[in-house]
């Protein structure tokens, strides 16, 4: 191909490839389908690659004249090695896939084909991701989550082996794959009564998959909810959470369910709410046993929003480990994860500071600790954080057998 002339109007200005499937954008440049879907659904880009100019519409219009030309070129070269492209398959519309969703809301036994078409859609491309949004499929699959649907189906997964699922479990799955627009998630949210209560129903009694989905998928929700939402957030939420987290489904899940979190515990009564679920506790014991730096970095971050009101710092220091942990992340995490720890110490230093606390935080290293913060490098509101703290119970602190006479030099003077 390098060594053949090949006209510059049939090369994607993207790929600089021959086109297989051009197709023209609203500024009227043709690109290759496959590449300019890339650009404009994988890459949540909306302008014009070539022209730079916003895209309003991202309707894609087949050139089937440059098609044909392109075809015709392909064919009187073919002695060159050139080889015949075939004539592209016309893509999913969103008129079909109404049709397909009206017609399974009509006939329930139409369900299960349509929600394997819906899945087959689905995981063709990002395009069709968008055109099933488009086209109602999020509020079909929500509806379907809701009735808790418990009809069997069977599954041909990506390696084609097969295996059967609930309704609801595989309208779950396709709706967190198909990854909802902020639009898409407000209104489900909002006018789609009930649907954060599916999922917390799934949360409790679905199959470890399935609650993995459902706990990205509220997070995701949480994470465009308006404040009114995020202050009314359920108690049973929060209990949810704990379960989850202790259960270790994956990673991907536990992060999901740390972010929801940190979105929730800001606002209202949602800090008590999650102290009473025990999510304090369970925090605590993850920590103890990782050190991968996000979820650190996350634990923190939620530890440090309970600890702003009296029962969440009460549940740190009635937990053996609590002060100790968050000390010994300090310095080894990132400086995020440093901020953080020193935050949760002044918080409990300035409000729960009783004798006995004092003493321990002396004893299980976290005076020494912070005398170590004052001599590396780290940002100036942490150290001046962190001096704070020193200076505030300097008359305890200050001079103590068990702070190493190296660190006891930063020991701030008053």
């Amino acid at each position: 191909m390098d060594e053949i002339d090949v006209p510059s109007h049939f090369l994607c200005p993207i790929s600089l490839q021959l086109m297989r499937d051009p197709v023209t954008v609203a500024t009227g440049i043709t690109y290759d389908r496959e590449y300019i879907e890339r650009w404009l659904f994988s890459c949540k880009n909306n302008t014009c690659p070539f022209t730079k100019q916003v895209l309003v519409d991202t309707d894609l219009t087949p050139n089937h004249t440059l098609r044909r030309l392109i075809q015709s070129w392909c064919i009187l070269n073919a002695s060159l090695g050139i080889e015949r492209i075939p004539t592209p398959k016309p893509p999913i519309d969103k008129v079909q896939i109404v049709k397909l969703i009206n017609d399974a809301s009509k006939l329930p036994k139409m369900q299960l084909k349509c929600l394997q078409r819906l899945r087959s859609i689905a995981f063709e491309s990002d395009r069709n991701k968008k055109c099933l949004e488009a086209a109602g499929a999020v509020e079909f699959l929500a509806s379907i989550i809701k009735k808790n649907e418990s009809t069997v189906i069977e599954v041909v997964l990506e390696d084609g082996s097969r295996e059967f699922k609930r309704a609801s479990d595989e309208a779950l799955n396709i709706l967190y794959q198909l990854e909802p627009s902020e639009a898409g998630l407000k209104s489900l949210i909002s006018r789609n009564y009930g649907f954060v209560e599916s999922l917390l129903h799934v949360m409790k009694g679905g199959n470890y998959q399935s609650r993995a989905y459902a706990a990205m998928l509220m997070k995701s929700a949480f994470q465009v909810a308006d404040p009114i939402q995020l202050i009314n957030a359920s108690p049973h939420i929060f209990i949810q959470i704990v379960h989850l987290l202790r259960d270790g489904i994956s990673q991907q899940a536990s992060k999901a369910a740390l972010k929801l979190l940190v979105e929730l515990c800001p606002w209202g009564r949602n800090r008590i709410k999650a102290v009473e679920a025990g999510v304090s506790h369970v925090l605590i014991e993850i920590l103890l046993d990782i050190s991968e730096r996000r979820t650190c970095e996350l634990i923190l971050v939620v530890l440090d929003q309970l600890c702003s009101c009296a029962e969440g710092r009460a549940e740190l220091l009635n937990h053996g480990a609590g002060l100790a942990i968050v000390s010994k992340k300090i310095l080894r995490v990132s400086q995020v994860g440093t901020d953080r720890a020193v935050k949760i110490l002044a918080s409990i230093s300035k409000f729960s500071a009783t004798s006995r606390v004092l003493q321990e935080m002396l004893q299980v290293g976290v005076v020494s600790k912070l005398c170590l913060v004052l001599q590396v490098e780290s940002s100036k509101k942490t150290k001046e954080k962190t001096r704070e703290i020193l200076n505030l119970h300097s008359s305890v602190w200050k001079n103590p057998s068990c702070i190493p006479p190296r660190l006891l030099s930063s020991y701030p003077s008053s």
